[in-house]
Formats: C-alpha cells, structure tokens, sequence
C-alpha cells in the first residue's frame, strides 16, 4: 500500500499519494526541471509504480517553482560524453528504450494522468506534457516545441502526440518555428484542457485529478481503452471494443453503487472494482 511520501531516490523528484492522487512533482526548480541522468530514471520509476499501484486512482504530474519542464538540459548536451563511445545503434537503440519507459509507459497508463503547468513546457517536457490524457495551465504558462532552437528534429513522441492534438498543419508550424505558445493560445488550439489563475493553480489542479481518483477506475480504464481504439481502430472493430467493454463495465460494483446513487439523489462512492 502507498500512502503519504514516496522514496524516489532523489530529491530531484517528489512524490507522495494523498486522496488517491500520486502527484509526481519535478524537483529542480534551479534548471526550470530539465530532465537529466538522476531525474529523469526517477520519473519512469515513478510513472511504472504508480501506474500500477492500487491505491492510486489518478497521475498529476508538475513541476516545482514556476516552471513545468525545459526538457532537455541544453547546457550539458555538450559535455555528455561516455566513457565508452557508443555507436550509431546503440545510441539509437538506447534512445528508443527511454521513450518507451517514459512517454510510451507514460500513454500507457490505465488511469486517468493530468499534467499541471505552472509555468513554461518546452522540448521533451512539452511531450511528456502532451502524453498525459489532461492537461491544465496556469495563467502564465507557456509551451513550446524548442527542438528547432537547438538543431534537433524531437523525441519522446512530440510529433505523433502533437498531431493529434492540434492537427498536421498547426504541428508542424510549431515545430519548425518553435514560437512560444501562451496558455490562452494553448486552450484555444486544445494543447491544454483549461487555464486557471495562477494564484489557485496547484490547488485548482489537485482538485481536479482528486476528482478523476474518485471516478468508477474499471470505466475509466475501459474508456482509455476506447479512446486509443478512436485513435488506430476503423469504426467498426472500435463498436466491437466498445460493446464488449460496456457489458464488462455493467457488471462492476462501481456501476450498481451508481444506479442507487442516482436514485437515492446522492453522491456514488467508488471503490474501484
């Protein structure tokens, strides 16, 4: 059982479960919360466990201070040398195998994840950003691709993610220019879900995925489910998934706790199975 404060294993990132919410902070306010070789281990330790952790309902990734995440730490990208050269492929084997354990396990999380933007996203941060299925902003928030800036094309999925949320035409003018994208720009294009004033955001953001722990968890793992079939299935095998999720869903406790909630004019008390 995981309640209250999480070892991490550094203090470069938090965590701890209250109500049900694991809230993943990024702990280096200094570097805006570039990922890093200590940091960045951490996290998809921590995206894995409490994915998988039954007393979790919901993900709320932040960032500590007044940024979410600069992504890659630029200033080192000179300096990271190995000790044993790597080749071609191996590089690009390794790269594959960090993105899968950080956004792809990220995306493939069962439960609900809301990412809380208190101030800017930019790189490999606006991804992991984007792979959350929310995503809500402080006022003074901003985004931005930022790979054009440092001559790199983009990693851990920013274009396939990007796409389709925006759509092809407005992805690509965001990674070529790598403008910065302020917050109302961002609900307008739906890159964020909603925009809250900075002064309530932590709160108004914990709220918020409190809310979804709270939620049926089978449902709401089904309705992933059915989300990613939009997303890959023709619409008839996505019917098919869909039918065989709703009869499942129909058999939960969580879904006859509902029916007598309804008619006894309260709120359900979900449990999760």
């Amino acid at each position: 059982m995981a309640t209250g404060a999480i070892d991490t294993g550094t203090e470069q990132l938090l965590c701890e479960v209250r109500d049900r919410v694991a809230l993943i902070t990024l702990n280096r306010p200094e570097s805006r919360n570039a990922l890093g070789d200590t940091i960045t281990p951490a996290l998809r330790r921590q995206i894995r466990e409490r994915g998988n952790d039954p007393d979790v309902g919901a993900l709320l990734i932040t960032g500590a201070g007044t940024a979410f995440c600069a992504g890659g730490d630029v200033k080192g990208m000179g300096n990271n040398r190995p000790t044993v050269e790597l080749s071609h492929d191996q590089k690009v084997a390794r790269l594959k195998e960090r993105q899968r354990t950080l956004t792809g396990a990220l995306v493939a999380v069962r439960k609900p994840t809301v990412a809380a933007l208190p101030g800017p996203a930019a790189g490999a941060g606006l991804a992991i950003a984007l792979a959350c299925d929310i995503r809500i902003a402080a006022e003074t928030a901003f985004v931005s691709t930022g790979y054009a800036r440092v001559g790199l094309s983009g990693d851990y999925g920013i274009a396939w993610l990007l796409t389709r949320l925006v759509g092809t035409a407005k992805a690509r003018e965001l990674l070529f220019t790598a403008e910065r994208v302020d917050s109302a720009t961002c609900e307008r294009l739906g890159i964020v879900n909603r925009v809250v004033p900075d002064e309530s955001f932590r709160d108004d953001a914990f709220a918020f995925a409190k809310s979804l722990a709270e939620g049926p968890a089978v449902a709401l793992r089904q309705m992933k489910d059915n989300l990613d079939d939009a997303l890959t299935e023709p619409f008839l095998t996505a019917l098919d998934g869909e039918a065989e999720r709703l009869v499942e869903t129909a058999q939960t406790a969580d879904h006859k706790e509902a029916v007598r909630a309804f008619i006894e004019k309260r709120k359900p008390n979900f449990q999760g199975r």
